[in-house]
């Protein structure tokens, strides 16, 4: 059964969790002591990214196999960017042979350390690698992104929505939004998604603020927004009480969000974890729960 199957199946809300691939083997141990960590939180599924411009794919598949093998609902993220449907195919086919049974397609952003054009792609867009994998894989699930607030490249609000809408009738089984910090934006997503047709299950993705400084680091990334009242509730923490003051800000603004969110239908909750499992541990504590 695949992810989109044991999304529809379940009458109560779940977590499901994020890492990153430890670019370092050395790191490994302390990565999967994460993983076990987190296994508290019983998560229906652990998904795992590729590095920037879609390198270190082989970190992704050994990290997946591994969860996997220790029992983990795995998913394996998967990019246009450097993709050609030989590659894709055995990567696929790869992720399988190891027990694998879900990927997130992603359109993924262009590398930034070599020239880079989308006219010499094979795959453009997401809803490319959807119809590609369910050609190749028919039982796979697939998943894909959704941006409650646009992604940055759409020139509207109308435009993002019908691109989603587009990945999730390519044959997507269900979508994962980019972490924000409004609700609304999550709760007009879905609506409007509904509003096309569209019943696909989406879950909101949720960052536990764990530093000032990272927070801003991951904004610069993902360009989400965030509301001026907490920004500056954040500010005034790190500038008064420091770091642990930013975490507790943080922590009780991402309760108040779950709660609203789950209020709201939710199906689950997805926590960017970035490979730390105390936030996540103490936010799903505070919820109570789900």
């Amino acid at each position: 059964m695949h992810i989109g199957q044991m999304i529809r199946k379940l009458s109560a809300p779940f977590y499901s969790l994020e890492f990153f691939p430890p670019s370092d083997t050395a790191q490994l141990p302390d990565f999967y002591a994460t993983v076990d960590r987190l296994r508290a939180l019983d998560p229906l599924f652990a998904s795992v990214t590729y590095g920037a411009g879609g390198t270190r794919q082989q970190n992704t598949l050994a990290v997946t196999a591994e969860l996997a093998r220790r029992g983990i609902t795995a998913m394996a993220h998967l990019t246009c960017v450097g993709a050609d449907p030989q590659s894709i195919s055995v990567f696929l086919g790869e992720l399988r042979a190891a027990g694998v049974n879900n990927v997130l397609a992603l359109r993924g952003d262009p590398p930034a350390d070599r020239p880079w054009s989308w006219d010499s792609a094979h795959f453009h867009h997401a809803s490319d690698l959807v119809a590609f994998a369910r050609q190749q894989q028919p039982g796979m699930g697939i998943g894909v992104a959704a941006y409650p607030a646009p992604h940055p490249e759409s020139p509207t609000f109308a435009d993002d929505r019908r691109h989603t809408a587009d990945k999730l009738r390519t044959g997507a089984d269900f979508a994962l939004t980019q972490l924000f910090f409004d609700a609304r934006e999550y709760e007009d997503l879905v609506a409007n998604l509904r509003g096309q047709g569209i019943t696909t299950p989406v879950i909101p993705g949720i960052l536990p603020i764990q530093g000032f400084g990272s927070l801003r680091r991951v904004l610069s990334l993902c360009g989400a927004n965030i509301p001026g009242k907490l920004y500056l509730a954040l500010e005034k923490a790190h500038n008064d009480g420091g770091a642990e003051a930013v975490r507790q800000v943080g922590l009780d603004y991402a309760v108040r969000q779950i709660r609203r969110l789950l209020d709201a239908g939710a199906p689950g909750i997805h926590l960017y974890t970035l490979n730390k499992a105390d936030m996540c541990l103490r936010l799903a504590e505070a919820v109570g729960k789900l």
